[in-house]
């Protein structure tokens, strides 16, 4: 048996002043986001400026909350094309100051802006750094006259009651922080594919790579000239490990021109077609297939093997020479429905919208010329 759940107090009447509370809270940080964007001013745009053609990284400090959404970002500049780190203002006492050039810019966060343990450090920040951009809401702090660029927060009470938990300050400089990095990325022209070079894990990584990073290479797939019978292919291109559900058949100049999967072998045993076994395979093969270029996206690939219900995915260079081959099974739970594939076709008539990467091999070579 489970534990069972526990809803607190159960009185309507408490439960609905709750419920309240909460909507009260979230508006109150709507309201002060709202009023930041309204303010946002020519500072913002030299920020920007200033980080985009910095030469060193961006280094973001703060404490206590302020601190902790300093760190989440530093990773978010980080993994979106701009150089930086945290520094924590204990430990920049203590020796961290070091890592500080004179090529990097501070960015510091302090609501007060009269933090001590920010504070104390200004001076050294000023004498190491190529300067300060502060994200505090008192204009006249030390922060504030202590840095070369402000990025003002609305002058908000907390959400808390006792207006002490930081609440309504932090949502304002995550907002704030994150419009300033997506900004930056954006004039430095960071692309998706930048964006897949720093993401390689996970299933985020999967989707942002690249079809050559996951399909199987050759040398682990199934290929045979066309000419050769079914019955010598498999027993000739066996292969250890996990075996690919296609042969790739290519042609005398190594193009490949047909697929002949397991189904396929299975419907001649059904059909007691034993006899066809020792025929060339050209003639039983599959010609209308679909393949995908080399360098195209993996989420391309994904939405194509989603869409046609296909299990196997050859991977061809521009000759359409095969490369490899994507099996279902290397890409089980990566998303297909992302908002790059929602032009992915469903029908003959969408296929001018196909991924540009999408090669039909069985249709007329005029089609193919005009979307491949």
């Amino acid at each position: 048996m489970g534990l069972p759940i526990r809803r607190g107090n159960s009185n309507p009447s408490v439960r609905q002043k709750r419920l309240e509370r909460g909507v009260e809270i979230l508006r109150h940080s709507i309201t002060a986001i709202e009023h930041l964007s309204d303010t946002l001013d020519e500072d913002f745009l030299l920020a920007v400026d200033k980080i985009c053609s910095l030469k060193g990284c961006l280094i973001v400090t703060g404490i206590g909350k302020a601190g902790l959404i300093g760190r989440k970002l530093s990773a978010t500049f980080a993994s979106t094309g701009t150089r930086s780190h945290f520094l924590h203002p204990a430990e920049a006492v203590h020796g961290d100051l070091g890592s500080i050039g004179p090529n990097d810019i501070i960015l510091v966060l302090s609501n007060s802006g009269t933090t001590e343990e920010i504070v104390r450090l200004l001076p050294h920040f000023s004498r190491r750094s190529a300067g300060i951009i502060a994200m505090t809401s008192k204009c006249n702090s030390p922060l504030a006259r202590a840095a070369d660029l402000i990025l003002l927060l609305p002058s908000f009470r907390e959400a808390c009651t006792h207006n002490l938990a930081p609440s309504t300050s932090t949502a304002s400089m995550l907002v704030l922080g994150d419009t300033l990095a997506l900004v930056v990325s954006e004039a430095n022209g960071f692309s998706k594919e930048s964006f897949a070079e720093f993401h390689p894990g996970g299933a985020l990584g999967k989707s942002l790579s690249t079809v050559d990073d996951v399909m199987r290479p050759l040398s682990e797939c199934r290929v045979a000239n066309s000419q050769s019978s079914v019955r010598d292919i498999f027993v000739q291109v066996a292969k250890t490990g996990r075996r690919t559900g296609a042969v790739m058949l290519i042609d005398d100049h190594g193009r490949l021109e047909g697929i002949f999967t397991d189904s396929d072998l299975a419907r001649l045993m059904e059909q007691r077609r034993d006899g066809d076994l020792d025929l060339p395979i050209r003639g039983l093969m599959t010609t209308a297939f679909t393949a995908i270029h080399s360098k195209a996206n993996l989420s391309d690939a994904t939405a194509i093997m989603a869409h046609r219900k296909i299990s196997e995915l050859p991977v061809v260079d521009e000759d359409d020479r095969p490369l490899g081959l994507i099996d279902v099974t290397d890409v089980l739970g990566l998303r297909h429905d992302s908002p790059e594939n929602t032009n992915t076709p469903s029908d003959r008539e969408d296929w001018p919208d196909a991924p540009i990467s999408l090669r039909l091999f069985g249709i007329p070579e005029s089609f193919n010329e005009h979307h491949s």
